[in-house]
């Protein structure tokens, strides 16, 4: 007989803790060590919503001789035990008997790992996926209130009925009514499903924890959450699939200094309910590009953006600018530094014989460095005609919209065959060069294609439809709702590239959920054209 413990669900663990059945066990056992030692006996008791379901007890025998300290602690005797059934006839009725409750138990982890190791030997699935420890509780809730954190002390503490005499089932008893009583504590804390309780013996002891009740309204849903300051400005936004689990776990143990900063500036905390995860996604990016929350280093909008043009002179080469404009022959972008940028300029550099130097053509009386050293056609002395170097124009154009492989692949044998000969540093150099080419070629591809195909509707695997309109997300319908619960403006057709970094990360957003395959297309005003021979990023061999 198998009984299985199923890991649970985001659903799971937000239920209520009324709902939810809890299996106190207690063991006792002939040592310290589940690798040569044995259970001598269980003990368990089932409640739910605070009343008793069952009980279980036996002795077990462990095959084994009682050492007489272990006689001494308990009273169990190896005579005691010599009728009693061995841990292969008691296991699966104990098993049985737990069902999918959640186990609880007084330092449950010593009980828990005789209980794995005997059900790994037998072939039944582990034990207890998610477990409660008392004493885990007992730290944080009323510390400061005993002794110490022994089930004898705390039983006193909390005026149980059953005194522990290291007995299974009067331990399990004792501990039972332990576990009720923290509950009542942990309650006033506004501790009542079940991802609250398992996180709250993990909680820090710092002064604004008392601030976790401002997420007491937050629902177990998809959104997107705003931490405010006490001048009701947004510090802070971020995403969830469980807003109030999420925002609950910031203040159990994170030890990062930014957050005890964000906290304790903390004042309030509002919420929007997202359809899905790319509604969340998007709609934390906008709110970050909308209100620059100080909190949110990472996702802020640059100060510049900057692209990537090849300029459409008579001899084109790659220049960077912080506006898009109308002219030049192709733009990368935008990026949100000048570093960014410079290495897709020194990735193109190294993968093609575009020019480098600034000067005119017939500027020079001699060849510029890069043209002598054979790694650009540069037309400075004048010896370069226009129509070779369109050649290698086109190509590069040619290149970036339909083979970005013509690109990517000379930056790849660079990096191998620097590899090869152990010189180590510049073989990361063209690994990062090939890495943000391959990075801005994708984003590109991704943009003319979802910019290209005008009006898109998407539907997920839940049903829900998304509305994409020139590469920005348009609207979302839930299935069971004809108004939109996400909306622009009408939108002009696409540029050629994003025109702001908000809009390009949106669109990334967009192009990975529609990657990974759970999504069909339900309609588009233009052919959504994929790219045929997408970018490759190299992996480690």
């Amino acid at each position: 007989m198998a009984v299985a413990f199923p890991q649970l669900s985001f659903e799971d663990l937000g239920t209520p803790l009324y709902d939810v059945t809890f299996c106190v066990v207690d063991l006792e056992t002939t040592g310290g060590s589940p690798h040569d030692c044995a259970i001598t006996e269980i003990g368990a008791t089932k409640y739910r919503g605070g009343e008793l379901v069952g009980e279980f007890a036996t002795l077990v025998d462990p095959g084994v001789g009682i050492p007489p300290f272990i006689t001494m602690l308990t009273g169990i005797t190896t005579a005691m035990v010599r009728a009693a059934p061995t841990i292969e006839a008691v296991l699966p009725a104990f098993l049985e008997f737990c069902g999918d409750a959640v186990l609880v138990g007084h330092n449950v982890r010593f009980d828990l790992s005789f209980l794995r190791a005997a059900a790994l030997r037998l072939g039944y699935p582990a034990p207890g996926p998610t477990a409660i420890d008392t004493v885990g509780l007992a730290r944080r809730l009323v510390r400061s209130e005993v002794r110490d954190l022994t089930l004898a002390t705390l039983a006193a503490y909390f005026r149980s009925p059953h005194s522990p005499n290291h007995r299974a089932l009067a331990d399990a008893r004792a501990t039972a009514h332990v576990f009720h009583a923290l509950l009542e504590v942990a309650g006033s804390l506004g501790v009542t499903g079940l991802d609250d309780l398992i996180a709250l013996p993990t909680a820090r002891g710092a002064s604004y924890y008392s601030k976790i009740s401002l997420a007491d309204h937050l629902p177990r849903r998809p959104g997107v959450y705003l931490f405010k300051d006490r001048d009701g400005q947004i510090i802070y936004v971020g995403k969830a699939t469980n807003l109030r689990s999420r925002v609950r776990a910031y203040f159990y143990g994170d030890q990062r200094r930014r957050i005890g900063d964000m906290l304790r500036q903390l004042s309030a905390i509002d919420h929007r309910v997202c359809a899905n995860t790319l509604e969340a996604e998007i709609t934390e990016l906008r709110l970050i590009h909308a209100h620059r929350p100080r909190f949110n280093q990472r996702s802020r909008p640059p100060r510049r953006q900057v692209y990537v043009k090849l300029t459409s002179e008579c001899f084109p080469r790659l220049s960077l600018a912080h506006k898009l404009g109308r002219d030049g022959l192709m733009w990368l972008g935008p990026f949100r530094s000048k570093a960014s940028a410079d290495l897709v300029m020194e990735a193109i550099w190294d993968a093609t014989f575009l020019r480098r130097c600034r000067g005119g053509a017939g500027s020079r009386s001699a060849k510029c460095a890069s043209a002598q050293l054979g790694v650009a056609s540069c037309p400075c002395d004048g010896t370069v005609e226009p129509d070779d170097y369109r050649r290698i124009v086109n190509d590069l154009v040619e290149a970036a919209d339909r083979r970005p492989s013509v690109l990517l692949e000379p930056l790849e044998l660079r990096m191998r065959r620097m590899a090869a000969e152990r010189r180590f540093e510049e073989a990361a150099i063209a690994r990062d060069r090939h890495a943000a080419l391959a990075r801005a070629l994708e984003h590109r591809l991704a943009w003319r294609a979802l910019g290209g195909a005008g009006r898109l509707e998407l539907e997920g695997i839940d049903g829900d439809t998304v509305v994409v309109e020139n590469g920005v997300l348009a609207a979302v319908w839930l299935r069971d709702r004809a108004t939109p619960l996400f909306s622009t403006q009408p939108l002009p057709p696409a540029p050629p590239i994003p025109p702001t970094v908000a809009v390009a990360e949106e669109a990334r957003l967009i192009w990975k959920w529609l990657s990974t395959g759970a999504v069909v297309v339900r309609d588009c005003t233009n052919p959504l054209a994929l790219p045929t021979i997408p970018p490759r990023q190299l992996t480690a061999a």
